[in-house]
């Protein structure tokens, strides 16, 4: 296991396994936060299940945490060492004629997007972590507010424009790091072959639908609340 980790192409797979992982996240969490839009109370309904169901809790959150931390340390790994492979040669190649700027930095989007996650715990997931088990509160309620507190964090976090915007810039990052990185998942796994424009399709349709979802959900709350 360790030699797969060590060669390149085993770094590549790995960080293209855990990029799928969350790229199904993104999904599976945008279609919960696009309830809060249209069924507040749907919305309640599924964040506490999701926020007490002990498989969600004790499983699956876990390995959410290590997708990211490993997906972002493997990729700040690659970077790292591409450019020291690269080197004066990659200067000669011009890599520019080849790829985007954008494709070549994804260092930068992915601190920019570290930094998002970071704000997205300070608000949501510290406090639960908090709440349930510090605390020991997995009702799901707050006093003054009637049935469970998601809706009423959730508007209450995206009432303030600064925050908002920083979640709206951060999302624009994401879908810039997805449109190089979906297709680049595909191909570090092998599954382009025959099909590389279909991915690439697919691949932009994703990183401008999702982030968008996000982007609008924040929004209507700054303007709704």
């Amino acid at each position: 296991m360790g030699g797969f980790f060590n060669s390149s192409i085993g770094r590549k797979v790995a960080m293209a396994l855990s990029a799928f992982f969350l790229m199904f996240f993104l999904l599976q969490h945008l279609s919960i936060n696009l309830l809060s839009v249209f069924s507040p109370e749907l919305f309640n309904e599924v964040s506490h299940f999701m926020g007490t169901n002990p498989v969600v809790q004790f499983a699956l959150q876990p390995v959410l945490i290590f997708a990211v931390v490993f997906h972002f340390v493997m990729g700040f790994i690659l970077e790292v060492r591409n450019k020291k492979a690269n080197g004066v040669a990659y200067v000669k190649n011009n890599g520019a004629a080849n790829s985007s700027w954008f494709s070549r930095n994804m260092i930068w989007s992915g601190v920019t997007i570290l930094a998002f996650i970071l704000l997205h715990f300070i608000d949501f997931w510290f406090p639960e972590i908090n709440t349930k088990f510090i605390q020991g509160d997995w009702s799901g309620t707050i006093e003054g507010v009637d049935g469970y507190r998601y809706y009423e964090e959730l508007v209450h976090k995206f009432a303030n424009p600064l925050r908002v915007g920083a979640y709206v810039l951060a999302f624009v990052f994401l879908g810039l790091h997805l449109a190089h990185g979906f297709t680049s998942a595909f191909q570090s796994v092998g599954g382009t072959a025959g099909r590389k424009k279909t991915l690439q399709f697919i691949g932009k349709a994703y990183s401008i639908v999702i982030p968008a979802g996000f982007v609008f959900v924040a929004v209507y709350h700054l303007f709704n609340h």
